[in-house]
């Protein structure tokens, strides 16, 4: 029995054929061209502005209606989540990876092995770094978003051009 519907699954695969199937319209009335290739999608610490936006969105419904579902156990201060987890990069570049993983290893022409390689390779990994208590959400309390301080790195870039000094 499966805890999610198959238009529901989540994989990458899946959202952008949902996504095409929709860009393309309702004229058109057979399948896509066997000719059209399909790119794997791109990590999303490499996108921006609605790229990003996409990405997310997707992102967030398979954490909401795959990932935290199945796999989601109770909050606790050794174990915690925050509710807005998309304002927190660490938390959505390793979810976004989890996600990457999930699709490739339990979508379209995968083996009967993938879910268990998933499982055993990404799964506990990934989660257990996102909800270790010094992890992304080591200063949110259930139902308490706080966003965490910045990493003091002093100079940004130390070793590129001098920059330029104001003259008053």
């Amino acid at each position: 029995m499966s805890p999610v519907p198959a238009e529901r699954s989540g994989t990458p695969d899946a959202e952008e054929e949902s996504a095409s199937s929709a860009e393309k319209g309702a004229d058109e009335t057979g399948p896509a061209s066997d000719k059209e290739e399909v790119s794997p999608p791109q990590f999303i610490l490499y996108l921006e502005g609605p790229e990003y936006a996409l990405a997310l969105r997707r992102l967030t419904l398979w954490v909401h209606h795959v990932l935290l579902p199945v796999y989601g156990n109770e909050v606790t201060s050794a174990s915690p989540w925050c509710s807005v987890w998309w304002e927190h990069p660490a938390a959505v570049a390793k979810l976004h990876g989890l996600w990457l993983a999930w699709g490739d290893l339990t979508g379209p022409g995968s083996d009967s092995t993938g879910p268990a390689s998933w499982h055993r390779d990404h799964l506990s990994s990934v989660m257990d770094s996102v909800r270790d208590p010094q992890g992304p959400f080591a200063s949110c309390k259930p139902g308490a978003h706080r966003k965490q301080d910045p990493f003091p790195m002093g100079v940004l870039d130390p070793f590129g051009p001098p920059r330029p000094t104001s003259s008053r």
